[in-house]
């Protein structure tokens, strides 16, 4: 009861929000909703707290917005950690919530149990992760099938592509070098990336 009355205290402040993003002004809003304009006022100033069913369907078609987004705001989302070159991993520096990533964004991943959103702390460079990326990493430390790995080498982290040669073994590369580097015993892996964002701004 309580999250729902502090969700309709917010509707009024969200409704003015959400229409002059939508470019409308309170008449306009007014002729798509069949509403007066002055009841829109009302609504946005808190002044008429609850609005029928009716009404809140044609308001969020008027301002081209999900219903569930109009009574209880954007759903929050996750923010990304920031990934350091040197260990401990961000995730397990402070306690984190992983995320649920749809299976239709890693089709060709087979993976299931914890993810985590990062993106290289300023003044850090990873291979194959520029500025602003985004990565969704799912701690490890056992090969699943080749692909971008969070690898450590004594308390510093890298990115490198690990596959397997035709022994089994386990082989390191690094941003455009085509020799591998053989898996020796300072080596750990901490974590596969199951899906890259990569920044609009990336040249």
């Amino acid at each position: 009861m309580c999250r729902q009355e502090g969700s309709m205290d917010a509707l009024g402040p969200r409704i003015k929000s959400l229409r002059l993003a939508a470019g409308l002004n309170k008449a306009a809003l007014a002729r798509q909703v069949g509403v007066s304009d002055v009841t829109i006022s009302y609504w946005e100033s808190g002044t008429i707290k609850q609005i029928g069913h009716e009404r809140l369907v044609a308001l969020s078609q008027a301002l081209n917005c999900p219903l569930a987004h109009l009574l209880e705001g954007e759903p929050s989302r996750p923010s990304p950690l920031y990934l350091r070159s040197t260990l401990p991993l961000p995730w397990q520096e402070v306690a984190h919530k992983g995320i649920d990533l749809p299976l239709e964004l890693i089709p060709e991943q087979r993976w299931d149990g914890d993810c985590h959103l990062v993106t290289p702390a300023p003044d850090e460079h990873f291979d194959f992760l520029g500025p602003l990326d985004l990565a969704a990493v799912a701690p490890t430390e056992i090969f699943r099938q080749p692909g971008l790995y969070l690898v450590a080498e004594e308390d510093t982290l890298y990115l490198r592509r690990v596959a397997q040669d035709n022994n089994g073994q386990l082989t390191f590369q690094r941003q455009g070098q085509t020799t591998t580097m053989p898996y020796h015993s300072g080596m750990r892996l901490k974590a596969k990336v199951v899906a890259l964002w990569r920044s609009e701004s990336a040249t």
